[in-house]
């Protein structure tokens, strides 16, 4: 664990000492080093956690996510590169250190075994991302965008932090491993009824459920291209993984709760997918595919089955990658047409046409096309869904055509067509670019190979 943890600290000097002519190369290679490195922590095991101490440990849940998260930040650092070209060499460093400093947050709050350490790094993930949003955001909203992420997640996570606190008085432990072998018992429904909706409400806003989802839209749009990689990569996906821990822990999840709450975030992914098939702001539609994604991956954490464990963690490894990849290309659309509105900046594929065929193969994984892992997931959620509740699919089913058709609308308003009068000379695409749309397709295509490594199950 300290092999990926002290270099992940490193990077910090790193960053601020580098000279300046290479502060980009430097930042990057360091950082794609670690992320080869944390590789390893894919590899099978038979026991059920690796490089166990006291209070961190990596097991089959974990792993994916912290190679996940690992794997994105070289990629957020390639991303950030011509939006930062204009700023001074001081206000670059910072901006690279405060992404930096995200990594080794991340890493705590994924692979820790003590809750209330995962609580502290849950929450402390917060403020490099305000930083974010707030310091390099595009438009003046911002800064309203800004105040909602904290306060929806703040006001969410106090319940929480009470909840904890609780369980310790009544286990007397907050140890990951002991608490699943005990099972702390409440004193009466009452107390286990809310415990239970204490513990859910920080990870269902974190996720986010449909109806808690309002700071998302906002700070997706106005984050730059490294905060919206963030958010939509790794920090929603604290809330995926906050549910599978905590619904382990609670010996049971009251019907009252379980059943609005698996109602919400199918109702979710079918009204955030026709949401999204009237939107006019790309990123804000790519923001809105995410709230549909991660419905599905709430309602199969809640059923709390081994198929729905794996069908939640395959979708939330591959909707990392694909919505990652898809703000990256808005990203080189608004670069270049400094647009984010979809009819403004339609037909570039006759002027970007290698470009396209990134957008092209974005929009297959992001509408679940075989035989991506993109599909394994959502055919494994929507099996465990139909054998818990028959109903179900009829959710799941529209939810499913309705992702395909705003995939399709997005990738035909934005490739084909007449480009716009206006746009005479677009800037072509550079390597760079294609380095960074690469290396999110390669582990998405290797993973169809492999998706054991990502499935959750040892």
């Amino acid at each position: 664990m300290l092999k990926i943890l002290i270099p992940s600290a490193m990077l910090l000097p790193t960053a601020l000492l580098s000279p300046q002519k290479f502060l980009w190369t430097n930042t990057t290679t360091y950082s794609l080093l670690i992320a080869t490195i944390s590789l390893q922590w894919l590899l099978p095991t038979y026991y059920p956690h690796k490089s166990l101490t006291y209070w961190m440990g990596v097991d089959q849940i974990s792993s994916p996510l912290l190679v996940l998260s690992c794997w994105l930040l070289p990629l957020m650092i390639m991303a950030s590169q011509n939006h930062l070209q204009q700023e001074s060499p001081a206000r670059k460093r910072i901006f690279i250190a405060t992404m930096i400093t995200v990594q080794p947050l991340i890493i705590l709050a994924f692979s820790t075994t003590e809750i209330m350490l995962f609580y502290i790094s849950f929450e402390a993930t917060l403020i490099p991302t305000l930083i974010l949003i707030t310091r390099w955001g595009n438009q003046p909203e911002r800064l309203s965008a800004g105040i909602y992420l904290l306060f929806y997640t703040l006001i969410s996570s106090l319940p929480l932090l009470v909840a904890i606190l609780y369980l310790h008085t009544q286990a007397g432990t907050l140890h990951l491993p002991t608490l699943k072998l005990t099972q702390p018992s409440t004193a009466s429904p009452w107390a286990n009824l809310m415990l239970n909706l204490a513990l859910l409400t920080a990870f269902m806003v974190k996720a986010p459920l449909y109806g808690l989802h309002l700071w998302l839209p906002k700070a997706h749009v106005e984050a730059p291209i490294a905060g919206s990689m963030l958010l939509a990569a790794l920090l929603l996906k604290l809330g995926g993984y906050g549910i599978m821990r905590v619904t382990l822990l609670t010996s049971h999840i009251p019907n009252c709760i379980t059943y609005p709450l698996l109602t919400l975030s199918l109702w979710g992914a079918l009204m955030t997918s026709s949401i999204c098939l009237r939107q006019t702001d790309l990123k804000s539609l790519i923001a809105y595919s995410s709230v549909s994604h991660m419905g599905l991956v709430i309602s199969a954490s809640i059923i709390q089955t081994h198929w729905s464990f794996t069908g939640a963690m395959l979708l939330m490894i591959s909707h990392g990658l694909t919505s990652s990849m898809l703000f990256c290309l808005a990203n080189t659309n608004y670069e270049r047409t400094h647009s984010r509105v979809m009819l403004l900046t339609r037909g570039l594929q006759p002027i970007l046409p290698l470009m396209s065929t990134w957008w092209l193969l974005a929009n297959l994984t992001n509408m679940a096309l075989p035989p991506t892992t993109n599909l394994m997931a959502e055919l494994t959620i929507m099996t465990t869904l139909f054998n818990w509740s028959a109903p179900t699919i009829i959710l799941t089913g529209i939810a499913t055509l309705l992702t395909a058709l705003y995939t399709l609308f997005m990738l035909l308003t934005t490739q084909r067509g007449n480009p716009p009068t206006h746009l005479t000379s677009l800037q072509n695409s550079n390597t760079r670019e294609h380095l960074l749309m690469a290396l999110h397709t390669i582990p998405l295509l290797l993973l169809i190979l492999q998706p054991d490594l990502i499935s959750g199950t040892p």
